[in-house]
């Protein structure tokens, strides 16, 4: 084996410890391994939630986008109340993705992302209220009908053949019709006062009907980090699609913006408070139908991406 003298080309010299001393700064970089590269901190886990008549099959182009932009990110895609099983009451979905969420929740002390589509999105809103320890970080809300439902759609026609937009709040607004998660969300402009007096999910959400844990529901919604709504003028499915980002038809099918809903206006729920701390982010964007925003790559990175922390 070679000594240090003949590594440094000082062969026949023969050196005191003092001035081994003297050469260590020059034998360093030789004998000492390199320092490791910093360790890059993680990804919050993600978790996605599917809409009416979805599975976690159809979040697999969402799934490789997270995994190339966002390596090493745990990714959960629930796989709860599939295909015809999402028409069950809004509350029971509640409670069963409730109780997957939450150990999610409590595994990830810096606090994770919920990606909620269609339906989904009015699931994750109502747990976000009715979840008094969650972490949740980023909201995204993607093509959700957060102020209801008042369209002719292909599912409406397939759940109810003999009904139409006009005359389905005879069904929705009764015992029975409630029972059917899309009613839970239909908003009839025109019988106002019904809908606040039969809808057992949309008006308590929205802090439109007096109900004893509406302070508490309110203080829970507020402890999201983020809120991001996304929609398009070209959903075909969102009615109106405005709906999307808390807008909605007056009596005269006339949208009003968020701003000028009156849930915003008495910050029923909190849209007010979250807006006033810059806490919400709206993502519109054109030539994209309900199907696809999930699997639209420049979607994606425009609206979603970005608030995966």
């Amino acid at each position: 084996m070679k000594s240090c003298g003949s590594m440094l080309g000082l062969r026949g010299l023969r050196l005191s410890p003092a001035g081994i001393l003297l050469l260590l700064p020059f034998l360093q970089p030789r004998l000492l391994p390199a320092a490791p590269a910093p360790h890059r901190a993680s990804y919050k886990p993600v978790i996605v939630v599917h809409g009416l008549f979805d599975s976690s099959y159809s979040f697999r182009h969402l799934l490789e986008y997270i995994n190339e932009t966002h390596p090493g990110t745990v990714v959960t895609v629930l796989d709860l109340f599939d295909g015809r099983e999402s028409l069950r009451p809004l509350w029971e979905q509640v409670q069963g993705f409730g109780e997957a969420v939450a150990p999610i929740m409590a595994k990830a002390p810096e606090g994770v992302h919920l990606i909620c589509y269609s339906q989904g999105g009015l699931v994750c809103r109502a747990l976000l209220s009715v979840m008094d320890e969650h972490n949740v970080d980023s909201f995204i809300s993607l093509s959700s009908p957060q102020m209801g439902q008042y369209g002719d759609t292909d599912y409406l026609k397939w759940l109810f053949p003999t009904s139409m937009r006009s005359n389905l709040y005879r069904i929705c607004y009764s015992p029975w019709g409630q029972e059917f998660s899309i009613c839970n969300y239909w908003h009839d402009p025109h019988h106002d006062d019904l809908y606040l007096n039969a809808s057992s999910f949309l008006a308590l959400i929205n802090g439109e009907r007096d109900h004893p844990n509406a302070t508490a529901w309110r203080k829970n919604f507020l402890r999201v980090g983020r809120l991001v709504l996304i929609g398009g003028p070209d959903d075909g499915v969102i009615t109106p699609w405005q709906s999307s980002f808390f807008g909605f038809y007056d009596a005269n099918e006339t949208v009003l913006e968020m701003e000028e809903q009156p849930v915003y206006l008495r910050d029923s729920f909190g849209l007010k408070t979250l807006l006033a701390r810059g806490a919400i982010v709206r993502c519109p964007m054109a030539g994209i139908s309900h199907t696809a925003w999930h699997s639209n790559r420049t979607l994606y990175e425009a609206c979603i991406e970005p608030w995966l922390s």
